[in-house]
């Protein structure tokens, strides 16, 4: 892979591959695919001969991403103008070949290229924006101009890297007539068997139509395999390459997949291999004929049920999978890296998607700002049962609708669609993240020409985006929803743009409110599905000491890193309510920064998220929360829970709980001023027997409670070491104790040590009313580590409490 971020003053790049073409052929009976990913090189340096490959059969140069606009020549030849990094380009290079050939791909600075196309805008009279981000963002404008990640254009919570370079896979492909793009696979379920629906997507060569025969493996579903032979005879369209062909199985043969926490996950193999040819009388031995293509698949219904509700006003808003109405927990996942080549790293996606279902997330948001991801995430959330609401690449802006980028649009939504669908993780989709909710607020001040964008959201999102995602609609799947927040299927009433979308009762809504107190639950809606919210923390200090320049001083860095317009404010407002932060002249008020940073970050998500669970089976119906956000691209203020280094906050260590199956929720109601205790019950059976409550209450200086009460209540189901090795790492385990005489308050344990960036703890920010608490640390190091109590610090609340005591 290349990539490459240049500065803006940076007008293009230009990158050079050269291959040789011998004496070799392609295979008589197999279309071949060559990678030439390892051959690049910067113009101007000597190239390297690669792939030795001479055939008189058809030969296709695939571009899979290219990020995002260039000029693309071979041997000189002009082939074509990408500008969409989400699109796969393909040229037809038979005739340009030669023994010795150059490829040069010239990218153009995405800076320059988004402030042109807004400048023909405004020629023509059109202002499409917003045109440049808050001054706090240190961002780059135009970003609506480009089909590229719009988050590196910059953003409240990541840096501005406008990257230029190949960020996916460039092939060779040599065929003669057809090849194997994708497969989607819908699953429908009567009383007796799956109906299992193969489409296979296919990109030919030429406008002729061809000849096929289709042979389907399901090795674990059917003793045989199945050979489709209705296009032997009758020849395959090339206007619109699709074979489809169904397969019942009996149910009793089949494993459900199940979303993390409720059943396995239970995929099963497909296997599709492609004879095509165009002679009416067969393929010849010369012919590269097979093509090949492998899925997995899970057996899972799912169903987005609106209804109206049995009390008050409004539809519901809950999923049903099995059968079984689940509620969804979770949280917003952005790219894991802001140079996108690197979002498909194995190890940090392995890292993230485990880390979500290990605290018992089963959705995840992929969210509408970043891209769409990599066929091995899609597989990840597929293993470890996290659904996912997949926003399409469209975030708070306004879009231009010129036919060239909405004829762009058209293959983004098409090809990527088509490659994603069959995943059991894929939920629902959602055509934007917050347009329709910024159009109808006027966040860009877009009211002074309100009734012209609203004709523009129409003609992209309905005429465009969900006119192509028509193409995998199924009776099984749950119908797209048009923006998010939303009012769900009732904003047709309103054609799509709602008066309200953030109603309560309808749809989803996105919540942040920075100047209320976050840790109050009287502050947050009552809302059917909430699926973003938040409040900011900061990284643990190790990651601020890694991150750093030696010359950097912490506090002007947290402070310039910090996008949010409101500033460090926005958290120290917060932890100024509940905790004893020293000022900012005081020695100790960095670490206390950080500290309890995560503390009000997770003491209020923890809040707003036991709410919402706790509202379930109430006139409220809330079936949803996904927090903002999972992870970070970079070592700054932010919302995540995950660190960019893979490190969790106090927000993901407390998640474990907060996320729980079972949870006991105790919420302080300020108005009758009383505590509200709830016990939520995700598990479709539980003994229900002899359930008590108990209650304690201490003192600060005894462990032992001064007061106990129980209650029955009822419940609705729905420093020991070892060191073990694998083949490049070495995981490290420890046992710690944690001892107090007094009750301690958030107790956070840090690991010292530089050579180690990222580890896990069985908990962490706990309140201790024990005398000794037992805590398991994990991390993977290249040898096996020896750790001494220096190399551990250990963190209270009583430490502060007992520091402003003595200034006082």
């Amino acid at each position: 892979m290349f990539l490459i971020n240049f500065p803006s003053n940076s007008l293009a790049l230009s990158v050079v591959l050269l291959w040789s073409l011998l004496d070799s052929k392609c295979d008589a009976d197999r279309v071949r695919v060559i990678n030439l990913n390892r051959s690049w090189t910067l113009s101007n340096e000597n190239g390297i001969k690669t792939e030795d490959f001479k055939s008189i059969c058809f030969v296709n140069l695939t571009l899979h991403g290219i990020d995002t606009v260039a000029e693309v020549r071979l041997n000189g030849y002009w082939l074509g103008r990408p500008d969409n990094m989400f699109v796969r380009y393909s040229y037809d290079i038979t005739k340009l070949l030669k023994e010795d050939n150059i490829l040069e791909i010239e990218i153009k600075s995405p800076v320059y290229e988004a402030l042109n196309r807004a400048r023909a805008l405004q020629r023509q009279g059109l202002d499409t924006p917003p045109n440049c981000p808050p001054s706090q963002y240190h961002g780059e404008c135009h970003m609506n101009m480009l089909r590229k990640m719009q988050a590196s254009f910059g953003w409240d919570w990541g840096l501005a890297a406008p990257s230029m370079g190949i960020w996916k896979s460039v092939t060779l492909e040599y065929y003669d007539v057809a090849i194997i793009r994708d497969v989607d696979v819908t699953l429908a379920k009567n009383s007796t068997h799956w109906t299992m629906q193969s489409r296979v997507f296919i990109d030919c060569n030429g406008e002729n139509d061809f000849y096929a025969e289709l042979t389907f493996y399901a090795v674990e579903l059917l003793k045989n395999p199945v050979i489709i032979t209705k296009h032997v005879d009758t020849p395959v369209s090339y206007k619109a390459p699709i074979i489809t062909f169904d397969i019942d199985v009996p149910i009793d043969e089949v494993t459900l997949w199940w979303p993390n926490g409720y059943g396995d996950q239970k995929l099963y193999p497909l296997h599709y291999s492609l004879k095509a040819w165009s002679n009416p009388e067969g393929p010849t031995l010369r012919d590269n004929v097979n093509s090949e293509k492998s899925i997995r698949i899970g057996f899972r219904t799912i169903e987005l049920v609106e209804e109206p509700v049995k009390e008050g006003t409004g539809n519901t808003f809950f999923f049903k999978i099995n059968g079984k109405e689940i509620f969804m927990k979770g949280s917003n996942y952005i790219p894991s890296h802001i140079l996108p080549e690197y979002s498909r790293d194995t190890n940090r996606l392995k890292h993230l998607l485990q880390a979500a279902k290990d605290t018992h997330q089963n959705m995840i948001r992929l969210w509408g700002g970043g891209i769409y991801e990599s066929d091995e995430f899609y597989d990840l959330a597929d293993q470890n049962g996290l659904l996912i609401w997949h926003d399409m690449m469209f975030a708070c802006a306004m879009y231009p609708v010129k036919e060239t980028f909405l004829d762009s649009v058209r293959m983004e939504i098409s090809q990527n669609i088509k490659r994603i669908a069959h995943h059991p993780s894929i939920a629902i989709l959602a055509t934007n993240n917050e347009n329709e909710v910024a159009l109808v607020q006027s966040w860009y001040g877009t009211s002074f020409e309100d009734e012209r964008f609203r004709k523009e959201y129409r003609k992209l999102y309905l005429a465009t985006v969900m006119h192509e995602l028509k193409i995998v609609e199924h009776s099984s799947r749950p119908i797209a929803l048009v923006s998010s927040p939303s009012n769900g299927k009732v904003s047709a009433n309103d054609n799509y743009i709602s008066d309200n979308p953030q109603d309560p009762d309808y749809g989803d809504v996105h919540f942040y409110d920075v100047f209320k107190d976050a840790w109050d639950p009287s502050i947050y809606p009552r809302p059917r599905f909430s699926s973003e919210y938040g409040f900011q923390g900061l990284p643990q200090m190790s990651s601020w000491l890694k991150t750093a320049a030696p010359h950097d001083k912490l506090i002007p860095l947290i402070e310039h890193r910090q996008h949010h317009p409101v500033g460090i404010p926005v958290m120290t407002n917060l932890i100024r309510r509940h905790l004893p932060l020293p000022l900012p002249e005081d020695e100790p008020y960095l670490e206390a920064l950080l500290y309890f940073s995560q503390i009000a970050q997770a003491m209020a998500t923890k809040v707003e998220t036991e709410l919402y669970r706790s509202l379930r089976d109430t006139e409220h119906r809330t079936m949803g929360a996904l927090y903002w956000q999972l992870n970070d691209v970079w070592i700054a203020p932010s919302w995540s829970s995950i660190d960019f280094y893979g490190n969790y906050k106090l927000l993901h260590y407390w998640s474990q709980d907060f996320l729980a199956p079972i949870s006991i929720i105790a919420l302080y109601d300020s108005n009758s001023k009383a505590i509200n205790v709830s016990l939520v019950c995700d598990e479709f059976e539980v003994d229900t027997n002899d359930l008590k409550v108990t209650l304690n209450i201490y003192k600060w200086s005894q462990l032992l409670p001064t007061n106990s009460t129980t209650w029955p209540v009822t419940l609705l189901e729905i420093s020991h070491r070892y060191c073990s090795s694998s083949v490049y790492v070495k995981t490290n385990s420890y046992s710690l104790t944690v001892s107090t005489k007094y009750p301690a308050l958030f107790v956070y344990i840090e690991l010292l040590r530089s050579d180690i960036s990222k580890y896990k703890l069985s908990c962490n920010g706990f309140m201790q009313v024990t005398p000794v608490q037992a805590i398991h640390l994990e991390f993977e190091a290249n040898n096996c580590i020896n750790l001494t109590r220096h190399d551990i610090k250990l963190t209270t609340v009583n430490q502060y409490l007992k520091r402003r005591s003595n200034y006082k």
